[in-house]
This record gives C-alpha cells, structure tokens and sequence, in this order.
C-alpha cells in the first residue's frame, strides 16, 4: 500500500456538504432527535445477538442431525454478520450511544466475530472512509493478486475468469481475519504509525490480540468439542464463517465495486480533484433503498452513501437523512448512485469484475 497520503480540494464551490450538513443537522433539531442509536437499535441488538449465540448453545446441548448441524451453522453465520453490521459497525464509529464506554462495549463485540478493534478501526474508520476508492489507499480494495478490483491492480490471464471464481472466494474473508489477516495488519499498521485516536501502547495491542485469539478459539472451537464430534465442530467452524464472510463482502462490493462508482487517483502532487464529501458520491452507491428487509438486517449499510458523508450518526437515521443527500447532490448537479434491487447491483458487480478482468492491452 502506498503511504503518501493524498489531499482533499478544500475549496466546494457548490457548498454542497455545508448545505446538506444545515439541512440534516436541522432534522434532528427540529425534531429532537439524537443522532446515536435509540431502543430501535437496542431492540435489534438482542435480535442479532439472539441469532449469533442461540443455534450454538443449541448445537452444544441438543443432539441432532448434521444436517440440521449445518443449518444452524448457516444461521449463527447470519447472525455473526448482523452482529458485526448492525452493533459492532455503530460501537466503533462511536454512533451507537452517546456514553463512550456503551460505545466501546459494542464496538468490542468485534471480537467474537473473529476481529481486532485496532485493526478494524484502522482499516475501516481510517483508511476506507478517508480514502474511499483510492487505489493503494483504500485497503478494502486489496484482494492480493487474485481478485482485480481495479484498473490499476496488475493483470493476469486467470483475471479473465473472475467474475465466475471471485464470489466463491468472498466467504473467506472472515476466517483469514482469525487466522493470519489480523497478525498482519497489526504489524503493518503499527510500523506505519496508524490508528483512530491515540496512538496505543504496542505491547498491550500485541498482548491483547494474542489473549482475544486464544478467548476466540476456545469459545468456537475447543469448547464444542466437549460436547460434539470434532470434524463436525470445524466443518461447523467454516460453514459459520463461510456464510458470514460472504454477506459482509457482499454488502462491500455492491457499495463500492461497480460500474457507476470510480477509483480517482491523485495527481503528481498528491492531491485528489474533488472535496472529501464530493468524493464520497463519486466512489459509492446505494442499492435496495427501499427494502426494509435489507435495510434493517444490513444495518442500512445498503444507505452506503450516507454512511460515508455521515458515519458517526447512527444508521438507524439513514433512510430519513437519504432524502437531504439526494436532494442536494441533485441541486448540486452531482451524482447519487443506487441500484433499486440488490440483485441489479449483484449483476452490475458481476459485470464489472467481468470488465477488469480483461486484458488492458486489447481493450485500450
């Protein structure tokens, strides 16, 4: 990844983002609303969590058919990814409550999910919400040699394939977290002297990730075996993170990887052509707007861009403050990309891969 950071333009010509912020700050003035989470948030926290930790313990007390074992791996791999969208994504935003320590405890349910607060924050409230898109910035858009997400990542003769293999290898994205991606962030990360805040004390990160994944595989792992057949427990083990993995991907890809969204690149100087918020609209898009379904257990991440202009407010806030966004990118003659079904924003996804992973030198 290269570590030269590039600039946002300061000057909006357009004042598109100080018009939105009047418009959607007087939304929750007028009606006397907080922008962190409320007992809708609170209530679906004990459905999720329900849905993580309920099929487990049942796998652990009642005997069962593997099938039925494999159905329920399947459910507590929905349920990891609801956790991780709807509670663990707010906590660390910081948007989840207004008390800082609710805050932490939320976003610290990141590690059941196989994760690391450090890393997440990192990667996530650091460099994807900064450097949206950016290649070589924007890690989220790393996916090694395998997967060529943009033009600019290098080509190879089985890229032309990717759009058949590349949705099959999304589900590993959460189990490379437990196993090796966490260890190897952390060492990048902390000789690049990133983090969210403070700059934390590198022992205790090192300490606690080693402690949190010893705590992980013993809940998920050495604990079942006391009660069911090992090669069920590890076969179980990756159907949970096979399923989760493959909608926490999913969700990402359909945001920022298609057609309509960008990857714009600084000039020589290391300055990015548009402002931050502009930035935003050019490098995200919505999709399914209108299904309450995917808005509610996508922890309205399917509000991809009012996620990006406003990730400290709660997502419960998105489908209300959406109409402000589009409103203005529209007076500001600005794009605001969404796909209206999440299978149209699937099949744009596909065709894009589809694109990149042709040769560059016979489609130029």
């Amino acid at each position: 990844m290269d570590t030269n950071a590039p600039t946002f333009a300061r000057q909006d010509s357009l004042k598109f983002f100080r018009t939105l912020n009047s418009r959607v700050n007087d939304y929750f003035k007028d009606n006397n609303i907080k922008k962190t989470g409320n007992w809708k948030l609170h209530l679906k926290t004990i459905v999720m969590f329900t849905l993580f930790f309920a099929p487990y313990f049942i796998i652990l007390t009642i005997a069962m058919p593997f099938w039925l074992h494999l159905l329920l791996s399947v459910v507590i791999g929905i349920g990891m990814a609801g956790v991780g969208m709807n509670v663990m994504h707010d906590g660390n935003h910081g948007s989840y409550s207004t008390k800082t320590w609710l805050n932490k405890i939320m976003g610290g349910s990141i590690y059941i999910l196989a994760g690391n607060v450090y890393n997440w924050q990192v990667q996530h409230n650091v460099l994807h919400h900064t450097y949206t898109n950016i290649p070589g910035h924007d890690e989220d858009l790393d996916a090694g040699r395998v997967i060529r997400f943009t033009k600019e990542a290098e080509w190879s003769k089985f890229h032309k394939y990717q759009q058949y293999y590349s949705i099959f290898l999304y589900g590993l994205l959460t189990i490379n977290w437990c196993l090796t991606t966490d260890f190897k962030q952390m060492g990048g990360y902390l000789k690049r002297k990133l983090s969210y805040g403070e700059f934390p004390n590198v022992n205790n990160l090192w300490i606690g990730l080693v402690i949190s994944k010893i705590f992980y595989f013993s809940f998920w792992i050495v604990l079942p075996m006391i009660f069911v057949v090992w090669w069920k427990v590890l076969l179980g083990f990756f159907v949970m993170h096979y399923t989760a993995g493959m909608i926490l991907s999913l969700v990402f890809q359909l945001a920022h990887v298609v057609e309509e969204t960008e990857n714009p690149t600084p000039n020589e100087l290391g300055e990015m052509t548009n402002t931050w918020a502009i930035h935003q609209l050019y490098t995200t898009t919505n999709f399914a707007p209108k299904s309450w379904l995917i808005n509610y257990y996508t922890g309205g991440l399917n509000h991809q861009i009012e996620h990006h202009l406003y990730p400290n407010i709660s997502h419960i806030h998105y489908g209300k403050i959406a109409q402000f966004v589009k409103q203005t990118a529209q007076e500001c003659d600005l794009p605001y990309y969404e796909f209206q079904t999440m299978g149209s924003a699937l099949i744009a996804h596909i065709k894009h891969l589809k694109d990149l992973g042709q040769n560059p030198l016979q489609t130029a």
